[in-house]
């Protein structure tokens, strides 16, 4: 985990989303390459955005619930929460400059 993102749980979930702060769910798992690609541009972006989003990682194989709840079937995937209501959503890799283009309107 970065030292900028917060580690999700099926037990925290909904404390994290509910924040009218825009939270930026980061579904993943170990074994997933393309996820391990995003672990850098995830906490950096959360460091550069700090007090304008929340960037929470969450791990399918160790919280399944929230993983089905919210149909994640393909990882990496993203959702943007804001007052605990997803607002976008986006699956596969992306550059840091991709996430920020992604994620401007939310903040700001």
């Amino acid at each position: 985990m970065g030292k900028n993102t917060v580690t999700g749980t099926d037990a925290n979930f909904v404390e994290l989303i509910g924040s009218s702060l825009p939270t930026l769910v980061d579904f993943w798992a170990e074994w997933c390459g393309p996820c391990k690609m995003m672990d850098g541009p995830l906490d950096e972006m959360a460091g550069d955005l700090a007090g304008q989003l929340q960037v929470v990682k969450l791990n399918v194989d160790e919280n399944p619930a929230t993983a089905m709840q919210f149909g994640v079937m393909s990882i990496p995937t993203m959702i943007v929460f804001q007052d605990g209501q997803e607002k976008k959503r986006l699956v596969g890799a992306r550059s840091k400059a991709q996430l920020e283009t992604e994620v401007s309107s939310f903040v700001g």
